[in-house]
């Protein structure tokens, strides 16, 4: 491998119908922070005024998360006010990616910008494949990642459900679901 091979940022994608896509997003954070590199994580469908455990974590960590959402897309009162709010991410998104100021940028929840077509997946990547610095790794979250963002990734994990609780009728568990 040559040596701009190995400077170069991976593009990964944790995607699946399965947990752990954000969590497992947040182990490379910590692994990058670890490493005194510099991180931002862009939450999509997140609300500001969430209190996750993990968030309360990053923030002990020095990282607040930038949450651009009003909560879930599924308990949206407005969804054009959450498709706004989630493309006006996108645009602050774009401005973090060019900065080239950031190791590592994560788009959790991205994906859902594309499955429900506020965004087109092939001018997401034209714009990625002309923009994001070639030493950045970026990191995108959510189900459903479109097959160009697929093949665009150097790494893809799919999460997939065998068996959950919550199919049970057993309720979230602060620690283990948030």
């Amino acid at each position: 491998m040559s040596q701009r091979q190995s400077q170069r940022g991976l593009v990964l994608v944790n995607t699946g119908d399965g947990r752990g896509k954000s969590t497992s997003a947040f182990g490379i954070i910590l692994r990058m922070l670890g490493r005194k590199k510099k991180v931002v994580l862009i939450q999509f469908l997140k609300h500001e005024g969430g209190q996750w455990g993990e968030v309360r974590a990053l923030k002990q960590l020095g990282l607040a998360p930038i949450k651009t959402g009003d909560g879930f897309t599924w308990t949206s009162r407005d969804l054009d006010e959450t498709q706004a709010r989630a493309l006006h991410g996108w645009r602050k998104a774009q401005v973090i990616i060019s900065s080239d100021e950031y190791d590592l940028v994560v788009l959790d929840e991205f994906t859902y910008l594309m499955d429900f077509g506020w965004l087109d997946a092939d001018t997401v990547i034209d714009w990625l494949k002309a923009h994001k610095p070639q030493r950045q790794h970026l990191l995108i979250t959510g189900r459903n990642a479109p097959p160009a963002l697929i093949d665009y990734a150097d790494t893809v994990s799919e999460m997939v459900k065998i068996k959950h609780a919550f199919d049970a009728g057993i309720k979230a568990r602060a620690g283990i679901e948030f």
